[in-house]
């Protein structure tokens, strides 16, 4: 293998709490830099949970068992496509999207049980306070917080002139 593979892609973490509407909104921007950057743009999905979204925390573990499962993202875009059904029907609704997509809902379920994606959702909740993010959706790009929280207008504007800079940074 030479040297002279693609460099290291650009990380963008979307700090993110799966039953908010703002994260709902957040995501036709997240499609976008998608379709924009490819492979050179790397989105990770980084768990917020707020304590007023009483479903958000299963939520975030549910979205860790289907990245287990081989479908983090498209699961978790599910999840933020129907945030209002979430907040009515709870881990029923979680269970059903993973049935949905194929993946196994009876492993979901005991996953929500056993409690074992708890440590990644806990670890990325600390680092999120940690570095100062108090809603979502709020974006981490180079040295850079976007918080879209308040406000998504020209946030994607503004993530695309960081990423450009840093990726014309790697040349």
């Amino acid at each position: 293998m030479s040297d002279s593979t693609s460099a290291a892609p650009v990380v963008l973490d979307l700090w993110c709490d799966l039953e908010c509407p703002d994260c709902h909104l957040a995501l036709s921007d997240v499609r976008a830099l998608r379709a924009r950057y490819g492979d050179r743009l790397e989105i990770r999905l980084r768990h917020f949970p707020l304590e007023k979204h009483k479903h958000a925390y299963a939520a975030a573990q549910a979205a860790e068992e289907a990245a287990v499962q081989g479908k983090g993202w498209p699961y978790a875009e599910a999840v933020l496509g129907r945030t209002a059904g979430l907040a009515g029907g709870g881990e029923r609704v979680l269970l059903e999207l993973a049935g949905e997509l194929g993946l196994d809902a009876e492993e979901f379920d005991t996953a929500l049980i056993d409690g074992r994606h708890l440590l990644i959702v806990d670890a990325d909740q600390a680092e999120g306070k940690a570095i100062g993010v108090t809603g979502t959706p709020t974006y981490v790009i180079g040295e850079e917080r976007l918080d879209g929280g308040k406000s998504q207008e020209g946030l994607r504007e503004r993530i695309e002139e960081i990423a450009d800079r840093l990726l014309a940074g790697q040349d």
